[in-house]
């Protein structure tokens, strides 16, 4: 059974800085693609970032310029210059063959 283990959500000023992890129990070279979604209260869930097993990037216009999406041995999501807009739960996503694997989420509150 694979698990994703997200961390590194939490209250932020607005123009702050936070960094995601995701953790999967399995190795990061058997991950086919990889993706950050997140889903605002009342809002349906959407793609923040994803990166292919051969490195390729997409990233939503509201996040370009301000998020990265990266990977080593876990998933990671840098998210600068942080709005109001960006407050949710934030999902990690991978991709193992033709199964999608979900963590649990982590709260990102942005607010003064």
């Amino acid at each position: 059974q694979v698990q994703l283990v997200e961390s590194g959500g939490g209250l932020v000023q607005p123009g702050g800085s936070l960094r995601l992890s995701c953790a999967a129990s399995v190795s990061i070279f058997s991950i086919d693609g990889m993706g950050w979604y997140r889903q605002a209260p009342g809002k349906q869930r959407e793609l923040v970032a994803a990166i292919t097993r051969g490195g390729g990037l997409n990233y939503a216009d509201s996040v370009k310029g301000r998020f990265t999406i990266s990977r080593d041995n876990a998933i990671y999501l840098q998210m600068n210059s942080l709005k109001p807009e960006d407050t949710a739960v934030y999902y990690c996503k991978i991709r193992v063959g033709l199964l999608d694997y979900w963590g649990q989420g982590t709260q990102v509150t942005v607010s003064s």
